[in-house]
């Protein structure tokens, strides 16, 4: 494994390039989704993550995928017309991260997700998105840990393999509820699944409590990025109130070749206290900030 993670590094740092910021269109839910695209272009930011949330983004999988090639032309229209990319299509197969998780422990449920998956490497290609991010599963009460990782680890697997055929990064992030809700279960999730890569957001760490330095190592095992504010209790905060030391995660990046987007993504959601931040303006100095960061 040592072997893998030190070619995984030399990788990277070949192609590490300069900072690429992007937004969360799923930022702006109140504003109609070609506005969301006129604001994330006005404030300079050339990367999009896009949200396939389904029940709650301004793009569903279930209206998108009923015609996909059509649906993708256009969402590449509108981002080539205002001078954007797509830096990441954020599939979330369901509301509830159980109903559709991709460890379910019936086979139906996981062949639908399986499904919408390779609907979203096609949508994703389509777009000319380079990435697509999901989410990595559950434990489930009926069952041990260890048996929900282990159908976790072969399922992320088939979708590493999928998305490699077709030329598309592909990460989980790790979340607040996940199979790996902790830095070190992350780590034990990337490191039994071949060719697995995190879409790694501190605040999910951060709101529990955990210290920046237990989370660092989890850098080098990623492949796209979500920054805003967090401290602990709080999953999304200003950054004035934020206790994530934004500069020193900049210099990890650095160090290790980071080779993707680094994404803001505030939410505006009622779910863990997710609307009660001021979305545009904490965008707008977390944006700066790394501009500040890009020659240090």
């Amino acid at each position: 494994m040592k072997d893998e993670n030190e070619e995984r590094r030399t990788k990277r740092m070949k192609k590490a390039g300069t900072l690429r910021l992007a937004c969360a269109d799923f930022s702006f839910p109140l504003l109609e989704h070609d506005r969301v695209l006129d604001l994330i272009a006005m404030l300079g930011i050339e990367g999009v993550d896009i949200g396939l949330f389904e029940d709650r983004s301004h793009l569903w999988p279930s209206r998108v995928f009923k015609k996909l090639e059509q649906s993708a032309r256009e969402l590449a229209v509108k981002l080539g017309d205002r001078g954007l990319k797509a830096a990441d299509i954020y599939l979330q197969t369901a509301a509830d991260f159980v109903s559709l998780a991709p460890n379910h422990p019936e086979a139906r449920p996981r062949r639908k997700a399986r499904d919408l998956f390779l609907k979203t490497l096609d949508f994703a290609v389509a777009v000319g998105s380079p990435h697509v991010s999901a989410l990595p599963g559950v434990p489930f009460p009926d069952e041990s840990r260890g048996e929900s990782l282990s159908r976790a680890c072969d399922e992320l697997a088939w979708r590493c393999q999928q998305a490699a055929a077709r030329k598309l990064a592909f990460s989980v992030e790790a979340h607040v509820g996940s199979i790996a809700s902790r830095p070190k279960q992350a780590l034990e999730l990337v490191n039994k699944t071949p060719g697995l890569t995190l879409t790694l957001d501190y605040t999910h760490f951060t709101k529990l409590g955990i210290a920046d330095a237990a989370i660092e190592p989890l850098v080098a095992h990623a492949s796209h990025f979500h920054a805003r504010g967090a401290c602990k209790g709080r999953l999304q905060t200003s950054l004035a109130k934020s206790t994530i030391d934004y500069a020193q995660v900049w210099r990890a990046m650095r160090a290790c070749g980071y080779p993707g987007y680094v994404g803001i993504e505030y939410v505006w959601i009622d779910w863990e206290h997710c609307n009660e931040v001021d979305n545009l303006s904490e965008t707008i100095l977390l944006r700066d900030f790394f501009r500040s960061q890009k020659g240090t």
